[in-house]
């Protein structure tokens, strides 16, 4: 079991800090912070580079926590916030990622969660520092307060589409 939530860990915190990268970065295949700024105002959002910049560091820091195992409720919760973000940007496209879909935010969300009930594992920073066992309440407070933090981050920042031009409104006078 050891194991296999150490190749979680890995896989999955590495992914979501390679996201983040690539939100500020030219590495990776990223498009710089300029192209992360981009793709927030696309995707609606407010606060420019500093939105891209707090998403990406967010997505880094988190990622790696996770895959080496440390502070793991609190790197749940970082990753489910970013990734709740994310999963409500491609809610409209519905769920298969060949669609622009969220799925891909929803297995990220997904692990995060569990690797924050579960805990990290006996091949963990947080085991070796003796920072385990976590009180019994942190786990599933970590999970609400990350969907919570992912859902307060998209109602703050993203601006709503402009409303339709009526059409009494569009009628020259």
């Amino acid at each position: 079991m050891d194991t296999g939530l150490l190749i979680l860990r890995l896989v999955a915190g590495l992914l979501i800090a390679g996201h983040g990268v690539q939100k500020v970065s030219f590495r990776l295949g990223g498009s710089g912070l300029a192209g992360g700024t981009e793709e927030f105002r696309h995707d609606g959002f407010r606060g420019g580079a500093l939105t891209a910049l707090a998403a990406g560091a967010g997505q880094i820091g988190s990622g790696l926590l996770l895959a080496a195992g440390a502070l793991t409720p609190l790197a749940a919760a970082g990753a489910i916030g970013v990734m709740t973000v994310a999963l409500t940007v491609k809610w409209h496209n519905g769920l298969w990622v060949q669609k622009d879909g969220y799925e891909y935010p929803l297995v990220l969300v997904v692990t995060a969660a569990v690797l924050a009930l579960t805990g990290p594992g006996r091949h963990s920073l947080d085991r070796a520092l003796e920072l385990l066992p976590w009180p019994p309440w942190l786990a599933p407070a970590a999970v609400a307060g990350g969907v919570l933090a992912g859902l307060a981050t998209r109602a703050l920042l993203h601006r709503p589409p402009p409303a339709p031009a009526s059409l009494e409104g569009d009628r020259p006078r």
